[in-house]
Parts: C-alpha cells; structure tokens; sequence
C-alpha cells in the first residue's frame, strides 16, 4: 500500500505500525495538547523562538508519519523525475552548505525572509493539504488524522519531528512557481526553510530588481506567506555576501567575527574553566556546536580541494586544530567521570551489562534509580569520524589507542596536547583515563607491542604484571589498565571471562564463533555482545569481577 492508498484512521494507523487504540487514545482521550513541553531559544536578532517538543507516544507516532512521508516524497521524486534541488533545509543530504554553494562568487545575490514562516501552517492548510493536493487526495479522516498529529495549538510547531517534512510538501508548489519567475530573470533559487535566495551574474539584473521582486511579492502572497521587506536585500559583490549565516564571495567560509569569538571562547575556557556567550555564562555543549559548525565548513572545502593537497591528522587547518584540542580537552584533560577506552565496540557492551547485573557490589561505578534506571559513573568512549581524522585513530583496534597516546606524550612527530594545556595552565581534572587491552603480553599482540611502544620501564612492568594496571603518565592521569588473567590460561580477551555455560549458548540454532565464520552456523561477536547486553540477567559474570575491581579502586582513588 502506498501512503495517498489510505482510505481510514484505522489504516493510517496499520501503515504506520501503531495500535489502533494508542492512536485513538493519543488523539481523543489524553489529547495532543498534553505531549508537549515549550521552552525558547534565542534567535539572531535577540528575540526568542518558541520550541514546543513533543514527548511520550505522540513523539514516536510522530516519527513514523515522518518517516512514511519521507518514503512516499522519495518515491514520488523517482517516479516523476522531480529533482530536489531547491529546498536545503530539513532534506536528507543538504545544509547550509549545499544552499550557500549555489550563490557563491556571484555579482548578485538578492535575499527575501518570509514573515512568521511556521506559523503560516495552520490546522486548516494541512489538512487541506493532504485532501487535496494531487499526489495525496487523502480522505477527510484521513486528512484530519494527519493534522491532529502533526499540529499544536493549531499550527505546526517547531520542536515537532513531523513539522519539517509537511512544510516542505506544502512549499512544493510555492518552489516551483518561484523557481518560474526566477528562471525568467535568470537568476539562481534555493530555499533554506524561510529564507529565499537568489543569485545571478547577469549585470542587467539591476535595471529589472523592482520589476523582479514585485512578481516574487505577488507569487508569495498567492502562496499565503507574506515577505518581510526589512530583511530583504541585495548584495553586491564588493561587500561581503552572506547566504544562511555563510560567506560566499568566492568560497564557502565562516565569518571572522564568528571564528575570532570563538576563539577568544576557548582560550577564556582553557585558562579559567569558563566562558561567556551574548553575556552569560557558556556550556561546553554550545562551544562544541560552534565548532562543529566550523568544522562543517572545513570539511566541506577539504572534500572540494582541487590543489590536490592531503587532508589527515598529519596536515590540519588551523580551525581543524582547534577542533581537534577542543576534543581532547573534554575526553581527557576536563572528563566529569572516569573514561574507559576498549579495544572494540563489543567490550563495552559486555562491561555494561556486568556492571547492571552486578550494580548492588560496584555502587561506585552504577546505581540504579527507584525507577529502575541504571546510571554509570563512568565513561566509556566512542570513536567517530572525528576521531579517525583528527586524531588517526581507526574505528576499532588496539592501535586507536596508539595513536591517541602519542598525543598525551608528543611521540611520532604529533602534539603534545598535555603540555600544550599546561601552557595554559589548565586544571586537569582527576578522573583517570583507561586504556582496556586484551591481556596478551606473552605474544607479539596488541597489549605487548603497546608496552614495548610506551618504553615502560621494568619497575612498571613489574606492576603491570602484579597488579594488572600501571600509570603511564602521571601528570595527564592516564592510566593503562590489562584484563586480569583467568586461572589456568597465559592470556585471554574479554570474552574468556564468560562460563562455558554462555559461551555455548545458541541463538537461531547457531553457535558462537569469534571469527567471522560461515553464518549459517554461527554467530559473530557483534550478535553475541548485543544477546549479553540484552539478557544481562540471565549471565554469569563472576569471571568479570577482577576487571572491575580494580576499575572501582582507579575510580575511588582518583576521583
């Protein structure tokens, strides 16, 4: 069934993958109304943007619609070749950058804000919509229901995880008409949700702006929106043109005044353990957007360099840099809690799964709410494309963690970020960072080539081996830490810390293999670690207690 085949509330509710009761129940007896919670964001001309956010299992029926309607706008685009290069904003694949990018090194670019953009949608228009619009013709019920779900206080709100795709469907025909008068004064078009641009290197276009915007004005009222004149402008080529808060005279840039204020931001945290942001006090959620803004930026020009440079660890922007010593200052230098680094992503399954089961013996490291909720007093780290570029570290593997220690001690030509704070003199915080290795120091693996790589000295290799943990370097507190050994065996990984009982346990009538074995037999350790996590109840971890015994005294000695 396709969606516009939906003929009642009941099927819209089938389609959907929801009970028919929660939808009824949603809609008629607790009523929308009650899902949302409101708070305000500040916008660039210092007013406020009222956020109001669904919750509860109107969030997740919200969600569905979403994605439904994303499915059906993909397939109504292949079908009648509509290609979807006006709208950036709320589109899978597009940004800031990609709207920017089509006004860039231009002798003109005429921007139009439209006036109180999502209020514009109402009740009415989606539920006309949806009843009339060709590609939908949905029954009233139908049509109705959709509205119910998607609108608050009768408008679609901002917060809504449904509210950016409707506006999009219904700005559909608003694109298209735009996009024709547009074309007749050959100038460029793109929408980022209310904001119009519109570019061209055609000097005539002076002579025929007036004429130009008068058609648009008329075409935007037609549509219902209206323009607000006191944003309308147009920029010329010897001033800086600015497209969705980016620079664009001849390549894509962030602003200075943007990246100087964020730079005075971080020397202000690095030296005082704070900062400020429009005059109030700063959080470190909001320096990091703002750098992963700028970083957005970077990457953008890294991928569209055609001087045929290297863009690694190895050779970083100075932007880059910036991101990059912003990120080890929050993982390692100002960490709230002790972080965990493991050799694979399914390490980390099986260590949280042994501390919810054995959370009553390590109140240090889990507690367990009166809701049931299980909270960790430790971190345990996750590596992203961020890591793998600014830092060389794979995405699994031992030697992530080298390349990450190289950083702690300037080896292999690579910063010493430590000292780079300590210039700073930055106040390091006293939560340990824990490098979990396999224990394999008798062979040529990971955990022995490390401790041949870091130089320790034999009075620490002697610790390592008699209390299966050593501190590397005791100015940074970065702490090494090898899995305790099992009775009767040289070397083991984690998974030798499991009974036989679960390391035999079958799921589809397959067994468990470490390597990626025929699949019509086994199972690999990706299915295994996720079987642990989610039966945590039913496992022996008993095996696992040294491990996290000495986790719990690093946490309680250095926290």
């Amino acid at each position: 069934m396709k969606f516009n085949e939906i003929q009642s509330r009941n099927q819209l509710a089938d389609f959907l993958g929801i009970q028919r009761k929660t939808l009824t129940y949603v809609l008629f007896e607790a009523r929308v109304e009650s899902f949302y919670s409101s708070f305000d964001i500040p916008k660039k001309d210092g007013t406020l943007r009222n956020i109001y956010a669904p919750s509860g299992a109107l969030k997740i029926i919200q969600r569905k619609l979403t994605n439904a309607l994303y499915e059906y706008q993909t397939l109504l685009r292949k079908e009648n070749g509509i290609k979807a290069n006006i709208s950036h904003a709320f589109e899978k694949n597009k940004s800031i950058v990609s709207n920017a990018r089509i006004h860039k090194n231009k002798r003109f670019i005429f921007c139009v804000d439209l006036n109180n953009f999502f209020n514009s949608f109402h009740f009415g228009r989606v539920f006309g919509y949806f009843l009339s619009n060709r590609y939908f013709n949905l029954p009233k019920e139908v049509a109705v229901t959709i509205a119910q779900i998607a609108c608050y206080k009768g408008i679609l709100p901002q917060g809504a995880p449904s509210s950016p795709i409707i506006t999009n469907l219904i700005c559909q025909a608003l694109d298209i008409h735009v996009l024709k008068i547009a074309k007749k004064y050959k100038l460029d078009y793109t929408r980022y949700a209310d904001d119009l641009t519109f570019s061209t290197n055609n000097k005539d276009f002076l002579d025929k702006k007036d004429e130009f915007f008068e058609a648009l004005k008329k075409e935007i009222e037609k549509s219902g929106f209206s323009i607000n004149e006191e944003k309308t402008r147009l920029i010329y080529r010897d001033s800086r043109q600015m497209v969705t808060g980016l620079v664009v005279n001849q390549k894509i840039n962030i602003p200075r005044d943007f990246y100087r204020a964020t730079r005075a931001m971080l020397h202000t945290l690095y030296t005082t353990g704070e900062f400020k942001v429009d005059g109030e006090n700063g959080t470190i959620a909001q320096l990091e957007g703002r750098l992963s803004f700028i970083d957005q930026i970077e990457f953008y020009c890294n991928k569209h360099d055609i001087s045929g440079a290297k863009h690694n660890y190895r050779s970083l922007s100075g932007k880059e840099t910036d991101y990059r010593n912003f990120l080890f200052y929050k993982y390692f230098v100002a960490n709230k809690q002790m972080l965990l680094i493991t050799e694979g992503k399914t390490d980390v399954l099986y260590i949280k799964a042994a501390l919810k089961s054995l959370y009553k013996e390590y109140p240090k490291l889990i507690t367990k709410d009166s809701n049931g909720k299980f909270r960790y007093h430790l971190s345990f780290f996750s590596r992203s494309r961020h890591w793998s570029y600014f830092f060389g570290m794979g995405l699994d593997g031992a030697d992530a963690m080298k390349s990450l220690y190289n950083y702690f001690v300037g080896k292999n030509g690579l910063d010493n970020l430590c000292n780079y704070f300590l210039k700073y003199k930055t106040e390091f915080s006293p939560h340990p960072t824990i490098m979990l290795f396999d224990n394999e120091k008798n062979t040529k693996r990971p955990l022995n080539k490390f401790i041949g790589y870091t130089e320790l000295c034999e009075l620490k290799k002697e610790q390592l081996e008699k209390e299966n943990y050593v501190l590397l370097e005791p100015n940074c507190k970065l702490n090494l830490v090898s899995v305790p050994l099992p009775l009767g065996k040289s070397e083991c990984e984690l998974e030798d810390l499991f009974s036989e009982e679960t390391l035999n346990i079958e799921i589809g009538g397959r067994k468990f293999s470490r390597k990626d074995e025929n699949p019509q037999k086994y199972y690999n350790k990706d299915i295994f670690s996720k079987y642990i996590f989610q039966n945590y109840e039913k496992i022996d971890f008993t095996g696992f207690k040294p491990l996290l015994n000495i986790l719990n005294m690093l946490n309680e000695s250095n926290g």
